[in-house]
Protein backbone atom coordinates (compact mmCIF):
# COMPACT_ATOMS: atom_id res chain seq x y z
CA UNK A 1 0.00 0.00 0.00
CA UNK A 2 2.30 2.61 0.64
CA UNK A 3 4.42 2.06 -2.48
CA UNK A 4 0.96 3.04 -4.60
CA UNK A 5 0.93 5.76 -2.30
CA UNK A 6 4.36 7.12 -3.09
CA UNK A 7 3.66 6.41 -6.62
CA UNK A 8 0.49 8.28 -6.75
CA UNK A 9 1.96 11.15 -4.82
CA UNK A 10 5.06 10.87 -7.74
CA UNK A 11 2.54 11.46 -10.35
CA UNK A 12 1.19 14.46 -8.42
CA UNK A 13 4.77 15.94 -8.37
CA UNK A 14 5.98 15.38 -11.78
CA UNK A 15 5.49 18.82 -13.65
CA UNK A 16 8.52 20.62 -14.34
CA UNK A 17 7.44 23.74 -12.26
CA UNK A 18 6.77 21.62 -9.18
CA UNK A 19 3.37 21.99 -8.78
CA UNK A 20 3.21 21.00 -4.82
CA UNK A 21 -0.77 20.41 -4.91
CA UNK A 22 -2.13 18.43 -7.67
CA UNK A 23 -5.23 16.69 -8.39
CA UNK A 24 -5.68 13.21 -10.51
CA UNK A 25 -4.96 11.29 -11.95
CA UNK A 26 -7.92 11.73 -14.52
CA UNK A 27 -8.12 9.52 -17.27
CA UNK A 28 -5.48 6.74 -17.18
CA UNK A 29 -2.37 5.74 -19.20
CA UNK A 30 -1.89 1.69 -18.51
CA UNK A 31 0.70 0.73 -20.73
CA UNK A 32 2.60 -2.52 -19.43
CA UNK A 33 4.20 -1.88 -15.80
CA UNK A 34 3.57 1.86 -16.09
CA UNK A 35 0.43 4.16 -15.21
CA UNK A 36 -0.78 7.49 -14.73
CA UNK A 37 -2.81 10.00 -16.23
CA UNK A 38 -3.66 13.23 -16.40
CA UNK A 39 -3.54 16.13 -13.78
CA UNK A 40 -4.43 19.76 -12.81
CA UNK A 41 -3.14 22.23 -10.27
CA UNK A 42 -5.48 22.04 -7.10
CA UNK A 43 -5.18 25.95 -6.77
CA UNK A 44 -6.16 26.98 -10.24
CA UNK A 45 -7.70 23.75 -11.14
CA UNK A 46 -6.72 24.15 -14.47
CA UNK A 47 -4.70 21.25 -16.65
CA UNK A 48 -1.26 20.65 -15.23
CA UNK A 49 0.49 17.73 -17.01
CA UNK A 50 0.03 13.85 -17.78
CA UNK A 51 2.77 11.42 -16.31
CA UNK A 52 3.08 7.98 -16.10
CA UNK A 53 5.52 5.83 -13.64
CA UNK A 54 6.64 2.56 -13.14
CA UNK A 55 8.28 1.27 -9.76
CA UNK A 56 12.00 -0.84 -10.27
CA UNK A 57 13.49 -3.32 -7.66
CA UNK A 58 16.55 -1.16 -7.15
CA UNK A 59 14.09 1.19 -4.91
CA UNK A 60 13.52 3.84 -7.50
CA UNK A 61 10.52 4.75 -9.25
CA UNK A 62 10.94 6.12 -13.13
CA UNK A 63 8.00 8.84 -13.68
CA UNK A 64 7.58 10.52 -17.39
CA UNK A 65 6.19 13.92 -17.79
CA UNK A 66 4.42 15.58 -20.17
CA UNK A 67 3.05 18.95 -19.06
CA UNK A 68 0.74 21.50 -21.28
CA UNK A 69 3.58 23.78 -22.63
CA UNK A 70 5.30 20.83 -24.19
CA UNK A 71 7.72 19.84 -22.19
CA UNK A 72 8.98 16.33 -21.70
CA UNK A 73 10.40 15.26 -18.29
CA UNK A 74 11.87 12.22 -16.33
CA UNK A 75 12.06 12.00 -12.84
CA UNK A 76 13.88 9.26 -10.28
CA UNK A 77 12.26 9.00 -7.13
CA UNK A 78 12.11 6.96 -4.20
CA UNK A 79 11.24 7.22 -0.12
CA UNK A 80 14.32 7.20 0.38
CA UNK A 81 15.49 10.41 -0.68
CA UNK A 82 16.57 13.21 1.30
CA UNK A 83 17.11 16.06 -0.85
CA UNK A 84 16.58 20.07 0.12
CA UNK A 85 14.49 22.01 -1.72
CA UNK A 86 15.97 23.04 -5.06
CA UNK A 87 19.21 20.85 -4.89
CA UNK A 88 20.84 20.30 -8.07
CA UNK A 89 22.27 16.93 -9.50
CA UNK A 90 23.48 15.67 -12.66
CA UNK A 91 22.56 12.94 -14.10
CA UNK A 92 24.51 11.12 -17.02
CA UNK A 93 21.97 8.30 -18.91
CA UNK A 94 23.04 5.75 -21.18
CA UNK A 95 20.93 3.75 -23.51
CA UNK A 96 21.87 0.19 -24.90
CA UNK A 97 25.39 1.14 -24.25
CA UNK A 98 25.51 3.55 -26.94
CA UNK A 99 23.39 6.44 -26.77
CA UNK A 100 24.34 8.48 -23.71
CA UNK A 101 23.39 12.23 -22.49
CA UNK A 102 23.60 14.50 -19.51
CA UNK A 103 20.68 15.12 -17.56
CA UNK A 104 20.87 18.53 -15.26
CA UNK A 105 17.82 17.80 -12.30
CA UNK A 106 16.32 19.50 -10.01
CA UNK A 107 14.94 18.26 -6.83
CA UNK A 108 11.49 20.16 -6.33
CA UNK A 109 10.61 17.60 -3.52
CA UNK A 110 12.58 15.93 -0.88
CA UNK A 111 12.01 12.55 -2.40
CA UNK A 112 12.40 13.22 -6.29
CA UNK A 113 14.60 14.34 -8.94
CA UNK A 114 13.31 15.95 -11.96
CA UNK A 115 15.01 16.64 -15.07
CA UNK A 116 13.32 18.19 -18.70
CA UNK A 117 14.26 15.45 -21.40
CA UNK A 118 15.22 17.32 -24.48
CA UNK A 119 13.66 15.99 -27.64
CA UNK A 120 16.80 13.68 -29.02
CA UNK A 121 16.63 11.65 -25.61
CA UNK A 122 12.72 11.19 -25.57
CA UNK A 123 13.25 9.96 -29.46
CA UNK A 124 16.42 7.83 -27.56
CA UNK A 125 13.71 6.51 -24.32
CA UNK A 126 11.24 5.86 -26.67
CA UNK A 127 13.31 3.42 -28.74
CA UNK A 128 15.73 1.86 -25.67
CA UNK A 129 15.56 -1.40 -23.91
CA UNK A 130 17.94 -0.38 -20.98
CA UNK A 131 19.24 2.46 -19.46
CA UNK A 132 22.05 3.29 -17.26
CA UNK A 133 21.95 6.34 -15.13
CA UNK A 134 25.24 7.51 -13.18
CA UNK A 135 25.26 10.54 -10.50
CA UNK A 136 28.14 10.77 -8.16
CA UNK A 137 28.70 7.27 -7.27
CA UNK A 138 25.61 5.67 -7.38
CA UNK A 139 25.01 3.80 -10.53
CA UNK A 140 21.27 2.64 -11.81
CA UNK A 141 20.39 0.24 -14.03
CA UNK A 142 16.59 0.59 -15.92
CA UNK A 143 14.91 -2.07 -17.84
CA UNK A 144 12.61 0.26 -19.95
CA UNK A 145 9.64 -1.80 -21.46
CA UNK A 146 6.63 -0.51 -23.31
CA UNK A 147 8.44 2.86 -23.10
CA UNK A 148 7.35 3.84 -26.76
CA UNK A 149 3.51 3.29 -26.11
CA UNK A 150 3.71 5.28 -23.03
CA UNK A 151 5.40 7.97 -24.73
CA UNK A 152 2.73 7.99 -27.41
CA UNK A 153 -0.10 7.18 -24.51
CA UNK A 154 1.16 10.83 -22.83
CA UNK A 155 1.47 12.59 -25.47
CA UNK A 156 -2.18 11.68 -26.53
CA UNK A 157 -3.20 12.37 -23.04
CA UNK A 158 -2.02 16.57 -23.30
CA UNK A 159 -3.79 16.48 -26.87
CA UNK A 160 -6.93 15.45 -25.61
CA UNK A 161 -7.22 17.25 -22.55
CA UNK A 162 -6.16 20.60 -24.27
CA UNK A 163 -8.74 19.92 -26.72
CA UNK A 164 -11.72 18.29 -24.48
CA UNK A 165 -10.94 19.46 -20.94
CA UNK A 166 -9.97 17.29 -17.92
CA UNK A 167 -13.76 16.19 -17.65
CA UNK A 168 -13.73 14.13 -20.76
CA UNK A 169 -10.32 11.96 -19.69
CA UNK A 170 -10.83 8.52 -20.88
CA UNK A 171 -8.24 5.80 -21.46
CA UNK A 172 -5.50 7.98 -23.47
CA UNK A 173 -3.67 4.56 -24.70
CA UNK A 174 -6.73 4.52 -27.25
CA UNK A 175 -7.31 6.68 -30.32
CA UNK A 176 -10.68 7.25 -30.80
CA UNK A 177 -11.90 6.75 -34.19
CA UNK A 178 -14.31 9.50 -35.45
CA UNK A 179 -17.40 8.30 -35.09
CA UNK A 180 -19.82 8.11 -38.42
CA UNK A 181 -23.06 9.64 -38.45
CA UNK A 182 -25.76 7.47 -38.93
CA UNK A 183 -27.72 8.70 -42.66
CA UNK A 184 -30.70 10.99 -42.26
CA UNK A 185 -32.13 12.44 -45.35
CA UNK A 186 -33.56 15.03 -43.40
CA UNK A 187 -29.98 16.28 -42.11
CA UNK A 188 -28.01 18.94 -43.40
CA UNK A 189 -24.73 17.39 -45.17
CA UNK A 190 -21.91 18.22 -44.14
CA UNK A 191 -20.41 22.16 -44.91
CA UNK A 192 -23.97 23.14 -45.77
CA UNK A 193 -23.83 26.29 -47.52
CA UNK A 194 -20.29 26.36 -48.10
CA UNK A 195 -18.60 25.85 -51.57
CA UNK A 196 -16.49 22.86 -51.71
CA UNK A 197 -13.48 22.79 -54.10
CA UNK A 198 -10.43 20.27 -54.84
CA UNK A 199 -7.09 20.91 -52.83
CA UNK A 200 -4.20 18.89 -53.09
CA UNK A 201 -0.56 18.75 -52.16
CA UNK A 202 1.92 16.14 -51.97
CA UNK A 203 3.27 13.29 -49.58
CA UNK A 204 5.23 10.39 -49.25
CA UNK A 205 5.71 6.82 -47.57
CA UNK A 206 7.59 6.86 -44.56
CA UNK A 207 7.47 3.41 -43.47
CA UNK A 208 6.74 -0.30 -45.10
CA UNK A 209 3.42 -0.14 -42.70
CA UNK A 210 2.51 2.26 -44.89
CA UNK A 211 2.66 5.46 -43.14
CA UNK A 212 2.83 8.74 -45.32
CA UNK A 213 4.20 12.11 -44.19
CA UNK A 214 2.27 15.51 -45.50
CA UNK A 215 1.29 18.98 -44.16
CA UNK A 216 -1.08 19.54 -41.37
CA UNK A 217 -2.49 22.34 -43.64
CA UNK A 218 -2.78 20.33 -46.64
CA UNK A 219 -5.34 18.03 -44.53
CA UNK A 220 -6.58 20.79 -42.46
CA UNK A 221 -10.40 21.22 -43.67
CA UNK A 222 -10.92 18.17 -46.09
CA UNK A 223 -14.51 17.08 -45.95
CA UNK A 224 -14.93 13.57 -46.46
CA UNK A 225 -12.13 11.44 -47.73
CA UNK A 226 -8.45 12.10 -47.86
CA UNK A 227 -7.24 10.12 -51.19
CA UNK A 228 -3.48 9.33 -51.90
CA UNK A 229 -2.13 8.61 -55.38
CA UNK A 230 1.32 7.16 -56.35
CA UNK A 231 1.78 8.05 -59.97
CA UNK A 232 0.38 5.41 -62.26
CA UNK A 233 -1.77 3.83 -59.73
CA UNK A 234 -5.36 3.71 -58.81
CA UNK A 235 -6.37 6.41 -55.77
CA UNK A 236 -6.38 4.67 -52.07
CA UNK A 237 -8.07 6.32 -49.15
CA UNK A 238 -6.08 6.88 -46.49
CA UNK A 239 -7.07 7.58 -42.93
CA UNK A 240 -5.49 10.18 -40.66
CA UNK A 241 -3.18 8.77 -37.65
CA UNK A 242 -1.83 12.28 -36.24
CA UNK A 243 -1.62 15.73 -36.79
CA UNK A 244 0.92 18.54 -35.43
CA UNK A 245 -0.50 22.36 -36.71
CA UNK A 246 2.29 23.47 -34.69
CA UNK A 247 4.99 22.25 -36.81
CA UNK A 248 2.48 21.93 -39.95
CA UNK A 249 3.02 17.93 -40.08
CA UNK A 250 0.21 15.00 -40.74
CA UNK A 251 0.39 11.03 -40.06
CA UNK A 252 -1.57 9.03 -43.01
CA UNK A 253 -2.02 5.81 -43.49
CA UNK A 254 -2.71 3.63 -46.39
CA UNK A 255 -4.76 0.52 -46.06
CA UNK A 256 -2.51 -1.33 -48.31
CA UNK A 257 -0.37 -3.82 -47.59
CA UNK A 258 1.79 -3.61 -50.75
CA UNK A 259 4.09 -0.60 -50.57
CA UNK A 260 6.60 -1.38 -52.72
CA UNK A 261 9.35 0.98 -51.30
CA UNK A 262 9.40 3.75 -49.06
CA UNK A 263 11.71 6.72 -48.03
CA UNK A 264 14.89 6.89 -45.47
CA UNK A 265 15.66 9.92 -43.53
CA UNK A 266 19.32 11.14 -43.46
CA UNK A 267 21.26 10.28 -40.09
CA UNK A 268 23.76 13.82 -40.19
CA UNK A 269 22.81 17.03 -40.59
CA UNK A 270 22.70 18.88 -43.74
CA UNK A 271 25.17 21.98 -44.49
CA UNK A 272 24.65 25.50 -45.79
CA UNK A 273 25.22 25.40 -49.55
CA UNK A 274 24.50 21.17 -50.08
CA UNK A 275 22.54 20.50 -52.76
CA UNK A 276 18.66 19.54 -52.24
CA UNK A 277 15.70 17.88 -54.76
CA UNK A 278 12.22 18.82 -53.86
CA UNK A 279 10.03 16.43 -56.27
CA UNK A 280 5.94 16.83 -55.49
CA UNK A 281 2.42 17.87 -57.53
CA UNK A 282 2.37 21.41 -58.29
CA UNK A 283 -0.53 23.02 -59.92
CA UNK A 284 -2.36 19.22 -60.11
CA UNK A 285 -5.09 19.59 -62.79
CA UNK A 286 -3.36 22.63 -64.14
CA UNK A 287 0.33 21.25 -64.98
CA UNK A 288 1.28 17.70 -65.65
CA UNK A 289 -0.23 15.03 -63.34
CA UNK A 290 2.70 13.50 -63.18
CA UNK A 291 5.13 15.06 -60.15
CA UNK A 292 7.82 17.78 -60.83
CA UNK A 293 11.44 17.74 -59.77
CA UNK A 294 13.26 21.20 -58.97
CA UNK A 295 17.05 21.53 -57.79
CA UNK A 296 18.39 23.95 -55.62
CA UNK A 297 20.48 24.75 -52.48
CA UNK A 298 20.39 24.48 -48.38
CA UNK A 299 20.05 28.91 -48.47
CA UNK A 300 19.98 29.01 -44.65
CA UNK A 301 19.90 26.52 -41.74
CA UNK A 302 16.69 28.46 -40.47
CA UNK A 303 13.42 29.84 -41.65
CA UNK A 304 11.74 33.39 -40.92
CA UNK A 305 12.55 35.20 -37.95
CA UNK A 306 15.44 32.33 -37.19
CA UNK A 307 12.88 29.68 -37.01
CA UNK A 308 15.66 26.59 -36.08
CA UNK A 309 12.81 24.10 -36.75
CA UNK A 310 13.26 25.23 -40.72
CA UNK A 311 15.47 25.30 -43.92
CA UNK A 312 15.65 28.35 -46.56
CA UNK A 313 15.97 26.38 -49.74
CA UNK A 314 16.29 27.72 -53.33
CA UNK A 315 14.65 25.00 -55.03
CA UNK A 316 11.58 26.23 -56.30
CA UNK A 317 8.21 24.83 -55.35
CA UNK A 318 4.87 25.59 -56.02
CA UNK A 319 1.01 25.70 -54.47
CA UNK A 320 0.86 21.94 -54.06
CA UNK A 321 4.60 21.18 -53.42
CA UNK A 322 3.84 21.42 -50.29
CA UNK A 323 3.94 17.65 -47.82
CA UNK A 324 6.53 17.02 -50.87
CA UNK A 325 10.44 15.36 -49.96
CA UNK A 326 13.15 17.11 -50.04
CA UNK A 327 16.27 15.07 -51.02
CA UNK A 328 19.92 15.14 -50.78
CA UNK A 329 21.73 14.20 -53.08
CA UNK A 330 22.28 10.28 -52.34
CA UNK A 331 18.53 10.53 -52.28
CA UNK A 332 17.51 10.83 -48.16
CA UNK A 333 14.65 12.78 -47.13
CA UNK A 334 16.18 16.07 -45.48
CA UNK A 335 12.73 17.87 -44.92
CA UNK A 336 9.27 18.03 -45.44
CA UNK A 337 8.71 20.88 -48.53
CA UNK A 338 6.30 23.40 -46.47
CA UNK A 339 6.07 26.93 -48.13
CA UNK A 340 7.08 29.51 -49.97
CA UNK A 341 7.30 33.67 -48.88
CA UNK A 342 4.32 35.65 -49.99
CA UNK A 343 6.42 37.59 -52.83
CA UNK A 344 3.29 40.10 -53.25
CA UNK A 345 2.84 40.62 -49.69
CA UNK A 346 7.21 41.44 -49.40
CA UNK A 347 6.94 43.36 -52.38
CA UNK A 348 4.37 45.50 -51.03
CA UNK A 349 6.19 46.13 -47.99
CA UNK A 350 9.69 46.42 -49.10
CA UNK A 351 9.17 47.46 -53.14
CA UNK A 352 11.11 44.20 -54.47
CA UNK A 353 9.93 40.99 -55.22
CA UNK A 354 11.41 37.95 -53.29
CA UNK A 355 13.10 35.22 -55.63
CA UNK A 356 13.59 31.67 -54.91
CA UNK A 357 13.01 32.30 -51.00
CA UNK A 358 11.05 28.93 -49.93
CA UNK A 359 11.15 26.88 -46.48
CA UNK A 360 10.97 23.15 -45.55
CA UNK A 361 10.46 21.48 -41.98
CA UNK A 362 13.79 19.85 -41.25
CA UNK A 363 14.52 16.26 -40.01
CA UNK A 364 14.49 16.94 -36.55
CA UNK A 365 10.86 17.95 -36.50
CA UNK A 366 9.51 14.93 -38.40
CA UNK A 367 11.45 12.58 -36.42
CA UNK A 368 10.52 13.44 -33.26
CA UNK A 369 6.35 13.67 -34.44
CA UNK A 370 7.08 10.18 -35.81
CA UNK A 371 8.75 9.36 -33.05
CA UNK A 372 5.49 9.93 -30.64
CA UNK A 373 3.34 8.45 -33.38
CA UNK A 374 5.54 5.10 -32.84
CA UNK A 375 6.16 4.73 -36.63
CA UNK A 376 8.95 2.23 -37.83
CA UNK A 377 11.02 4.74 -39.55
CA UNK A 378 14.39 4.09 -40.74
CA UNK A 379 17.19 6.47 -41.30
CA UNK A 380 20.24 6.01 -43.26
CA UNK A 381 23.99 7.56 -43.48
CA UNK A 382 24.61 9.55 -46.40
CA UNK A 383 26.68 7.68 -49.07
CA UNK A 384 27.61 7.99 -52.65
CA UNK A 385 26.33 10.61 -54.57
CA UNK A 386 23.32 9.76 -57.15
CA UNK A 387 22.30 11.38 -60.59
CA UNK A 388 18.85 13.02 -60.16
CA UNK A 389 17.28 11.31 -62.24
CA UNK A 390 17.90 8.20 -60.13
CA UNK A 391 16.94 9.88 -57.16
CA UNK A 392 13.54 10.89 -59.14
CA UNK A 393 13.23 7.36 -60.17
CA UNK A 394 13.22 6.09 -56.93
CA UNK A 395 10.99 8.37 -55.04
CA UNK A 396 8.42 7.60 -57.77
CA UNK A 397 7.65 4.44 -55.54
CA UNK A 398 6.59 6.58 -52.37
CA UNK A 399 5.87 9.94 -53.63
CA UNK A 400 2.09 10.71 -53.56
CA UNK A 401 -0.69 12.94 -54.36
CA UNK A 402 -2.57 13.95 -51.93
CA UNK A 403 -6.00 15.13 -52.58
CA UNK A 404 -9.34 15.78 -51.10
CA UNK A 405 -12.64 17.71 -51.11
CA UNK A 406 -12.64 20.97 -49.04
CA UNK A 407 -14.39 23.47 -48.36
CA UNK A 408 -13.48 27.84 -49.58
CA UNK A 409 -13.41 28.74 -46.06
CA UNK A 410 -10.90 26.46 -45.58
CA UNK A 411 -9.02 26.59 -48.45
CA UNK A 412 -8.86 30.79 -47.52
CA UNK A 413 -7.02 29.25 -44.53
CA UNK A 414 -4.05 27.78 -46.62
Amino acid sequence: MWLRSFVVVSLLQVSVVGVAQAAGPFGSVNVGNWIGGAFSNDETGAFSHCAATTPYANGVILVVGYNSVGTWTLAFASPSYRFKQGENAAIDVIFDGQEQARLFATANQPNMLTSVMPPNVVRTFQKASLMVATSGRTVLNFSLTSTGPVITALANCVTKVKADGLGKAGDFTKVAAKPQAAPDKQASPPNAGKAARAKSGSGFVVSASGHVITNNHVINGCAGDIKGNLTGEAATVLRVVSTDANNDLALLQTPTTTIKDFARIRDRSIRSGDSVIAIGFPFHGLLTSDFTVTTGIISSLSGLRNDSRFLQISAAVQPGNSGGPLFDTTGQVVGVVTSKLDGLRVAAATGNIPENINFAIKTGALRDFLDNSVVPYQTAEPKGELKTTEIAGSARAYTMLISCNGTEQSDAKR
